[in-house]
Parts: C-alpha cells; sequence; structure tokens
C-alpha cells in the first residue's frame, strides 16, 4: 500500500518544475493520491503547462488568494474534480523586491502589507476556503526559519515569522476538527522564488558548508518527502510543528 492511496489533494504554488510544490506533487501521486493544483491570472498558463509533466495530468483551479470572490468559490472549483480533500499545500508567498534586499528600515507600509497579506495572513485563508471540503486531514505550509533575522530576508522573514505563529493558532483552532497543521522549513533551494530575492546568493552559499548532512541547493526533493509525509496518516499526532529539511543548519551555532 502506498503510503498516500486514497487521498486527495490540493497543493497550491506549482510554478516551475524545479519547485517544492512540483515535486511535492509528483511525489504524492507516485504514493498513490489524486492531486488538484491551483494558479491564477498569467501564472495560469504556467501551472497548467507543469501540472501536465506530472505523472498524471493534474487539473487546475482559479485562486488567487488575496480575492474573496476566487476564495469563496474555491470549494464548488475543487467539487468539479472530486468530492472532498484529505489534506492541502500551502506552497504561497510573495513580497515586493523593495522589502528585502537590505530594505528593511526604508520599507514602506503598502509593500510591506502586500507582504503580509499574500505570505502570511493567506495561511489561514486557504484553509478556511477548503475546509467545507475536508473532514479532518492535513494542512502543510512551507516556510525558511524564522528564528534568524538573515541577510537581504528583512520583510518576507518578518512575514515568515508571522506564518510560523498561524500555524500554531491554526493548529489550536483546527485540532478540534481533526485538521492537523504543520510546516516545512526548507533550506535554500535556487527556485524561482529564491532567485527574485535581492542579494539572495549572500545568504546560500555558506550553506552546505554550515550543515552537518551537507546541502543540495539544486534540488527540492528532500523538502518535498518531508510535505508528503506530513500530508499521510504517519504523523496522526503531530500538529502545530516546523519540520526543518535543511541538513542541520538550524541546529548549529554561527
Amino acid at each position: 500500500m502506498a503510503l498516500l492511496d486514497g487521498k486527495k489533494l490540493l497543493i497550491t504554488g506549482v510554478l516551475t518544475d524545479s519547485s517544492i510544490a512540483f515535486h511535492a506533487a509528483r511525489l504524492a501521486q507516485e504514493e498513490g493520491a489524486e492531486v488538484i493544483l491551483s494558479s491564477f491570472g498569467r501564472q495560469m498558463k504556467l501551472t497548467q503547462a507543469f501540472a501536465k509533466r506530472l505523472p498524471v495530468a493534474a487539473p487546475v483551479v482559479e485562486l488567487d488568494v488575496t480575492n474573496e470572490e476566487d476564495l469563496a468559490a474555491l470549494a464548488d472549483r475543487v467539487k468539479e474534480h472530486t468530492d472532498g480533500l484529505d489534506g492541502v499545500v500551502h506552497s504561497i508567498g510573495f513580497a515586493p523586491q523593495s522589502v528585502m534586499g537590505g530594505n528593511f528600515l526604508s520599507a514602506e507600509w503598502g509593500d510591506v502589507a502586500t507582504a503580509l497579506q499574500i505570505s502570511t495572513y493567506s495561511y489561514k485563508s486557504l484553509i478556511e476556503a477548503a475546509r467545507p471540503l475536508m473532514s479532518g486531514g492535513a494542512y502543510v505550509g512551507l516556510t525558511f526559519d524564522a528564528t534568524f533575522a538573515w541577510p537581504v530576508y528583512d520583510w518576507m522573514g518578518v512575514a515568515k515569522a508571522g506564518l510560523e505563529s498561524a500555524n500554531r493558532y491554526l493548529a489550536r483552532d483546527l485540532g478540534p476538527h481533526g485538521i492537523r497543521c504543520n510546516l516545512v522549513s526548507a533550506g535554500p533551494i535556487r527556485t524561482t522564488a529564491a532567485k527574485s530575492i535581492p542579494g539572495f546568493a549572500t545568504m546560500e552559499d555558506a550553506w552546505p558548508q554550515r550543515a552537518p548532512l551537507g546541502w543540495d541547493q539544486t534540488t527540492a526533493e528532500p523538502a518535498a518527502r518531508a510535505v508528503v509525509a506530513l500530508l499521510s496518516d504517519w504523523f496522526p499526532a503531530t500538529t502545530g510543528e516546523i519540520v526543518h529539511v535543511d541538513g542541520g543548519v538550524h541546529a548549529m551555532g554561527q
């Protein structure tokens, strides 16, 4: 029996075949899950193209997490493809470049608000929109360790700290409904999102040397495996947790 046999999943954030979300969708299908993707606007064509590269071509539903109409319609759009969900993956984050790359003090509220809405508040918005389709199950999001003030990450680091806090509160409020909420904190991976951060190379270059297990920045597979494991029934009593997939850097001193 495969790890996710019979599971029905909604996975957001598939924009390239190098992303954690894409590899999570691929592995989930290989482990027996039925996968539905979401996208919106100009990104929709990209997601549809990469959906065809999965082992089984996945349907793509429209969802802009900042659009209340899209959120309200999500359950009905997913129902066109399946009758319920056992798991949801939140792989959503965005911040204007003006709030990263050393611009912490000069960042303006409007741009910071955009980062917080998309990268933090959407974590609550997405699961609330999907919850009518769920009778228990797993909610998994992606973070980058917000314990420290990282070079160049700036307000996105603040947004991730908020995400990690929101995960704990969602674990509290959704636990009685049988929904487990956990995050995967991956080390730096050379994804499209990472490349959009000004000066990101200054943060990633030393990572392989600091990681006790070493670190391969070119593959999202280890992080995706953690996502799939958390979507499975093998963590029935784990919620509010952050699983680090970073080669061990989070546990080391500077």
